[in-house]
């Protein structure tokens, strides 16, 4: 028995993948979805379109819709009133904070907030207030405040 694929199999598709963007971050399966309902719009009206073409349309209307978008999105990056609100240690930076503990050997610990970050600098004692100049990854690069 031959494979039969009609319209609403591809726009079902496309609803599905439409609800895996919802649960997956990245803007990448809305233009997979948007493919799908394109590819059921035209074997609505081809109806006699092989599911091999079906296919390799669908492929291909994915991939350039996908390279299109990214494209765009170099040319346009979304701006954000918080850019740095996943990256939490470079909310840090230019902040002062007092030593928890001294910086014995160039590492110590600084509390910031509630909780308790590594530090890297020049040897102080405990009390000393430090600015951090950098973040990198969860050491904050400090040295003495003025």
């Amino acid at each position: 028995m031959p494979l039969e694929i009609v319209f609403w199999h591809w726009w079902a598709f496309g609803v599905l993948l439409l609800i895996v963007e919802l649960l997956v971050p990245g803007m990448f399966f809305i233009w997979m979805a948007e493919s799908a309902f394109v590819v059921g719009a035209v074997l609505w009206l081809f109806p006699g379109l092989d599911w091999q073409y079906q296919l390799m349309l669908f492929s291909i209307l994915s991939i350039v819709s996908i390279a299109l978008f990214r494209r765009y999105l170099k040319k346009h990056p979304i701006e954000t009133d918080r850019p740095l609100l996943n990256r939490r240690a470079a909310q840090y930076v230019g902040r002062v904070f007092t030593l928890e503990e001294p910086i014995v050997n160039g590492r110590g610990k600084i509390r910031v907030d509630d909780s308790i970050w590594r530090v890297e600098g020049e040897d102080s004692e405990p009390g000393t207030k430090v600015r951090v100049t950098q973040a990198e990854g969860v050491i904050l690069k400090v040295e003495r405040a003025a």
